[in-house]
């Protein structure tokens, strides 16, 4: 069965001025409905999280489902298929992913994900505790965990993720001191050079443990940290205005470093996550690109228009850039300071115009269909319920059920018993599925 769906964008204050309905457009069959409002797009959530489920438009095919998450709860063998055998007892129906538009205008907020083990610890104890769900100063909302996917669907797609190797951000300090004090009148003080001192503490980091310890000593705001933090926006600041005004081109990667903290810093004044953002690697996603974030992982999300499926959950440890809660110790308890190189996710190119992204996790995977009408259908085997979305062209889907035309902008939720999926037409569609059969 494929069954349509659509949602309204949710209106976070980082979203965009209409990014979302220019995307997939606002009538007709398009997954978006506009807000009504005037305030900002920000995510749309394709998916069955309670916290914003896809509404239903054939409500007449589902038994008189509102929304997603009804359908799944009321009829969990037509709608999840063999996952439903997988349900442990006592436990509510639900879809193991959740697919979003994501329009960021703004920066994000600096944060991790726990895994699955301190989620359900997490979640329990907080329970015990007697806190609210929906508290402010909650941190776990649900037992899960949510690593994500990010695809680039704006030209590009800006994010710093992953802490990036201690000797490259060491010659990013030193690169940042050797311009501003190329544009200094009078030498910096030794003793009151605050980022000299900064790159001291960095060069006797050697491990991960160090490096958490590093972002500790930043959260906690002491007045030694408080120093860096205004150091390094002050130094960003006269390296940015010297490019800008042609005295001194800064070197590319040193341009990029300090536009990003310029860009939070004035959106964030005296943050320490402006310099904990200095520690992770600077990405630019290209238009089909894609940056997976697992467990602990520190990221943000800068500016650009995406697509993320992840984990179904809601569970979001922050370390700064945010006016809403950061548990510090909780932050530190679940993070993964290792370094990394660029996290970026290759796909697999499966033929017939159908690219794979397939992260080592076995709640989702994300298919991109790009086909011109060539002879011969793409063909995709969906392990189990899948949504699809249409981004240009127009698709024409057949399962082993039955069949759907997805114009660009339409959301389509297909049950299990479609089986393996084939796509005629010239089209660019997003297929979300689990990933991989449960065992």
């Amino acid at each position: 069965m494929f069954v349509r769906i659509r949602n309204t964008p949710l209106d976070y204050a980082w979203g965009t001025d209409g990014e979302i309905t220019r995307l997939l457009g606002d009538g007709g069959d398009s997954a978006c409905e506009p807000r009504t409002d005037g305030g900002p797009e920000a995510e749309l959530w394709l998916g069955a999280h309670q916290g914003a489920p896809s509404r239903i438009v054939d409500r007449e095919l589902v038994g008189g489902a509102v929304d997603l998450r009804e359908w799944i709860e009321a009829d969990p063998a037509t709608t999840l298929g063999p996952l439903a055998g997988t349900l442990r007892e006592g436990e509510r129906a639900r879809l193991p992913f959740l697919l979003k538009v994501l329009a960021a205008g703004a920066p994000l907020s600096l944060q991790a994900h726990p895994s699955l083990e301190h989620a359900r610890d997490g979640f329990a104890r907080e329970n015990a505790l007697g806190i609210p769900i929906d508290a402010p100063l909650r941190n776990y909302r649900d037992p899960w965990h949510k690593p994500e996917l990010l695809l680039a669907l704006s030209d590009t797609m800006e994010a710093v993720a992953g802490f990036r190797r201690n000797s490259e951000v060491i010659a990013v300090l030193d690169a940042l001191i050797a311009a501003r004090d190329a544009q200094a009148a009078t030498p910096v003080a030794a003793g009151a050079d605050a980022l000299a001192a900064f790159r001291a503490r960095l060069a006797k980091v050697s491990d991960e443990p160090g490096r958490r310890e590093v972002v500790a000593w930043l959260l906690a705001r002491g007045a030694d940290a408080v120093g860096v933090t205004e150091a390094v926006v002050e130094a960003s600041r006269t390296v940015v205005a010297a490019a800008t005004a042609g005295v001194t081109p800064a070197p590319t990667e040193l341009e990029r470093v300090t536009e990003t903290v310029t860009l939070l810093a004035d959106r964030y004044p005296g943050d320490p996550g402006v310099v904990i953002a200095l520690l992770l690697n600077r990405i630019t996603l290209r238009r089909g690109e894609a940056l997976f974030v697992g467990a602990g992982s520190m990221h943000a999300y800068l500016r650009g228009v995406g697509v993320e499926i992840m984990a179904s959950s809601d569970n979001v440890l922050r370390g700064g850039l945010t006016p809403k809660h950061v548990d510090v110790p909780e932050l530190l308890r679940i993070l993964d300071a290792s370094e990394v190189s660029q996290p970026l996710l290759e796909s697999v190119d499966l033929g017939d115009g159908v690219f794979d992204f397939r992260p080592d996790v076995a709640d989702f995977r994300l298919l991109r269909v790009t086909r011109a009408d060539r002879d011969g259908p793409s063909a995709i085997d969906a392990p189990g319920p899948a949504i699809i979305l249409g981004l240009s062209g127009e698709a024409r889907v057949r399962g082993n059920a039955g069949a759907v035309r997805l114009r660009a902008g339409a959301a389509v939720y297909a049950t299990p018993d479609e089986g393996r999926l084939e796509i005629e037409g010239e089209c660019d569609a997003l297929i979300a599925t689990v990933g991989a059969p449960p065992v």
